[in-house]
């Protein structure tokens, strides 16, 4: 299967009778993202972004628009049974949308499906059964481990396998769910005995997410040739972290109390097909690193496994919103700053046969840049809170205080080709209760 092949559906060219989607920062029509959403009169449907509105999917396979393979998976919520589609039907699907939304002799037929999304709420897309987060940004794990072991950041195993750990699924919420503040133990190295209070280092994690699709059986790995199948879209992610409590439990067990607290996802998931102009070569490893087992390797995705990716952070303060400001930028790079593929991830999650089921999410862990424009994080950005940002309106952070709000985005561009983004990834940080 070549997973990374174009179609008539990312013809720069093709153009959207829709008002507003041609040239949309975000959701073109060479985009096509799903979501779950609900209009002003009723409850969650499945639906299509496009330009500043939403496509009803559940309209149209109500309607019999829809090809009959797809049309039962588009009337059921959460989105689960759509992201487990085939790779074939989901294409049909694209297709049939992509004919719908550029002849404008659908459009008498279409246009009472669409909603304007200023009006619609957004949801959570899928039921989420488990979450998983790996450490696969490379830059983010020596900056890291260089705050702790300067002369070795990087543990032994880091380039032979895939680090993740398991997170917590009942606290992903959709892009623009508040965060409250967590509380949890904390033990400084001055102090005596632990306490349990709010955290005082709250830091965020620029990561992408990466939906399962169709599932495997308990015991039977998927193969690296076949994990592309086994992705159904993308999206962005914010891992949040407890900095404080995560130095004083993770040892030796590893995170806990740190990151279950809460982890933001944008709400439109960004298919593998929508994708498949910006695909590149994964970024060749560096001279004298070991080569993955072959359980991890394939040369296909290693010339076609990486996202032509910008990743960008915008932090908007209590303050900044009352003074009308905009947003400022804390760090922009690359999502190809990975050092396993998305694809190596559902490989190694499998081999040794454990079972993904659709609405499942992997994170990639922190994605940061070599440079110090581009990390990925607070602690990164801040040297652990040593090095206050200096925010330009006159206000510093170490990490992050109440009323700050984290803006994710990402856009993949490649010459030629239409852009498209993700939409935001963005949460609001309230007091602790």
């Amino acid at each position: 299967m070549n997973w990374w092949r174009t179609d008539a559906t990312h013809d720069p060219a093709l153009t959207c009778w829709v008002e507003g989607a041609q040239g949309h920062a975000d959701f073109p029509i060479q985009n096509l993202p799903f979501g779950l959403f609900s209009p002003a009169d009723g409850g969650p449907r499945a639906g299509v972004a496009i330009g500043e509105h939403i496509l009803d999917l559940t309209a149209l396979a109500e309607g019999g628009l829809l090809p009959a393979a797809v049309a039962v998976a588009c009337r059921e919520v959460p989105l689960n049974a759509l992201l487990a589609l085939a790779p074939a039907d989901r294409r049909a699907l694209r297709a049939a949308l992509s004919g719908f939304l550029s002849d404008e002799s659908r459009r008498a037929t279409v246009e009472p499906a669409l909603h304007a999304a200023g009006d619609c709420a957004l949801h959570l897309p899928v039921r989420v059964g488990d979450y998983t987060d790996f450490y696969v940004g490379i830059h983010h794990a020596t900056n890291i481990g260089r705050l702790f072991r300067p002369e070795n950041p990087l543990l032994p195993n880091y380039k032979h396998v895939p680090i993740g750990y398991h997170g917590r699924a009942s606290s992903i919420r959709p892009s623009g769910t508040p965060l409250v503040r967590p509380k949890g133990q904390v033990k400084g190295p001055a102090d005596e005995a632990p306490a349990y209070r709010p955290t005082a280092r709250l830091d965020y994690e620029l990561e992408l997410g990466v939906w399962i699709g169709a599932g495997n059986a308990l015991g039977t790995p998927v193969p690296i040739a076949e994990a592309a199948r086994h992705i159904g879209g993308f999206c962005l992610l914010n891992d949040w972290s407890a900095r404080d409590f995560q130095a004083w439990e993770y040892q030796p067990l590893g995170p806990f109390l740190a990151k279950n607290f809460h982890s933001s996802v944008s709400p439109w998931i960004v298919t593998p097909e929508a994708l498949a102009p910006f695909r590149i070569a994964q970024p060749p490893r560096p001279d004298g690193d070991p080569k993955p087992l072959s359980y991890l390797w394939d040369e296909a995705d290693q010339s076609h496994g990486a996202l032509a990716l910008e990743l960008v952070v915008l932090l908007e303060t209590g303050r900044m919103r009352q003074a009308g400001l905009p947003p400022v930028r804390l760090s922009h790079g690359p999502a190809s700053n990975m050092y396993w593929t998305v694809q190596q991830l559902v490989a190694h999650h499998s081999a040794n046969g454990c079972n993904l089921a659709a609405g499942d999410l992997l994170g990639t862990g922190t994605i940061s840049a070599p440079s110090r424009d581009g990390f990925g994080s607070l602690m990164e950005l801040t040297v652990g809170g040593k090095e206050p940002l200096e925010l330009g309106n006159g206000e510093t952070r170490g990490f992050l205080e109440d009323g700050d709000t984290i803006i994710l985005r990402a856009t993949a561009s490649a010459p030629g080709r239409v852009s498209i983004g993700f939409g935001e990834c963005r949460a609001t940080v309230l007091p602790a209760r």
